[in-house]
């Protein structure tokens, strides 16, 4: 919650597109009908008229994703999820780990970046100027 917060009040006044929250599922990989709900999306104004109200899955690569990886979630699964989410050259992904309290920050063609709570998240050049505390991800 905390994440999709910090996105949705970056992202709205700027009306820079729509911040999707648990209720947004993504068809992937046609070939396999491989669909997944994404915890926190991001969809920029210019794939989506920010008037418009989606149903159903969406079938273009979101321009960033978060996957905040919960305790029910088994390694393989997040492993799985993280791979698909970065083959589909997605601009940017964001992996938040509450047991290690860290972030993980990925670019096509990028080094993945592993972020500790005492450093800052940013939005790279899908969201410049947008940044957090990684801490601020973990509070309650």
């Amino acid at each position: 919650m905390n994440l999709g917060s910090e996105s949705r009040s970056f992202i709205r006044p700027r009306r820079l597109g729509r911040v999707a929250d648990f209720d947004l599922g993504v068809l992937f990989e046609h070939d396999s009908n491989t669909v997944s709900e994404l915890d926190v999306a991001f969809i920029s104004a210019q794939k989506l008229p920010l008037a418009s109200q989606s149903s159903g899955y969406w079938e273009r690569v979101p321009d960033n994703v978060a996957e905040i990886v919960s305790p029910s979630d088994s390694p393989q699964e997040v492993i799985d999820r993280t791979r698909m989410s970065i083959r589909s050259w997605m601009p940017l992904f964001w992996k938040v780990d509450f047991e290690t309290r860290t972030t993980e920050f990925n670019c096509p063609n990028q080094p993945l970046l592993k972020l500790s709570d005492n450093e800052m998240l940013d939005g790279g050049q899908v969201l410049p100027s947008f940044s957090c505390p990684v801490r601020d991800l973990f509070e309650l």
